[in-house]
């Protein structure tokens, strides 16, 4: 998992900078009525976690009190799970009174959801780490719009694989595109000559013998796309034994898949599990900001 590897937050790109400027401003566009009447007074606020869970989303957190003249001591570290009881004091911050304020939904609301991503990014993976999984859980493009790269922080955090970012970090071809193309082949020749040797290359095979054509093509990843536990079992045996020696390829199974049903998809010939249910509709983690 990269968080064994590096710290997570050197990850982040300048651009999220101006993305918490502009969650600071849809807050406060006008008057800051609150401010008004508690000024500039030095202040000191405890952050507690009300909810059990995993602490995801520390840098965000003080970029947005940095931008406020404010800072965060953390005394639980980001990837800490925090455990079933009420009032866990995770972190103080300081600053003037108004402006730890200011700050406060933009935080509390940010550290919420990433933390719930990377709670139930970490549920899930146990979850196949006991059924013998040893391979590769990931996320997916189903995010949030303009949330995403907090939401992929979070499953990171989790120790999940966030897979591809956005259309320009991998090509995924999928039915609408091969339609459109005429077939597999022709749809992974053209993005081929297009992304050159640079660019992965995955097509959503919905039979055998789609992934059989993808594989064929030049495919890096295949995904056995909505397949049954069993099926896609067997499919992914069958595609390494006949290519074995001919084709490198990766297999991923997606496709309806939940925290309830995951671990009958566990196989050593799926190389990777994709779901959006570790980071689409997860229950937050609750905390709460209280000024001393």
């Amino acid at each position: 998992m990269a968080v064994s590897h590096a710290t997570l937050s050197h990850l982040l790109p300048p651009t999220y900078q101006p993305t918490i400027s502009a969650w600071l401003e849809e807050d406060c566009p006008g008057f800051d009525y609150g401010g008004f009447v508690v000024g500039e007074t030095p202040a000191e606020a405890k952050l507690l976690a009300k909810t059990p869970g995993i602490v995801a989303g520390a840098p965000i957190v003080d970029e947005v009190f940095r931008q406020l003249d404010c800072t965060v001591e953390w005394h639980h570290p980001e990837g800490h799970r925090i455990e079933p009881k009420t009032n866990t004091h995770i972190a103080t911050v300081r600053g003037p009174c108004r402006k730890i304020l200011l700050g406060e939904r933009v935080a509390l609301n940010t550290l919420a959801r990433c933390s719930g991503v990377a709670t139930k990014s970490a549920h899930v993976l146990s979850l196949l780490r006991k059924a013998g999984y040893s391979n590769i859980l990931a996320g997916t493009r189903k995010t949030t719009p303009g949330f995403r790269l907090v939401e992929k922080y979070g499953i990171l955090v989790g120790g999940c694989d966030a897979h591809r970012m956005d259309l320009s970090a991998m090509v995924m071809l999928k039915d609408n595109h091969i339609t459109a193309a005429g077939s597999i082949s022709q749809a992974v020749a053209a993005v081929k000559a297009a992304g050159g040797f640079a660019l992965k290359v995955e097509v959503e095979c919905r039979t055998e013998e789609e992934a059989d054509e993808a594989i064929e093509a030049g495919a890096d990843i295949v995904m056995l796309d909505n397949f049954t536990a069993e099926g896609a079992r067997t499919t992914a045996k069958s595609l390494k034994e006949r290519w074995k020696g001919r084709k490198e390829f990766l297999v991923e199974v997606s496709g309806g898949l939940t925290e309830e049903n995951v671990e009958a998809f566990v196989s050593p010939d799926v190389d990777v599990i994709s779901t959006s249910c570790i980071h689409q509709g997860v229950p937050h983690v609750d905390f709460s900001l209280k000024i001393l």
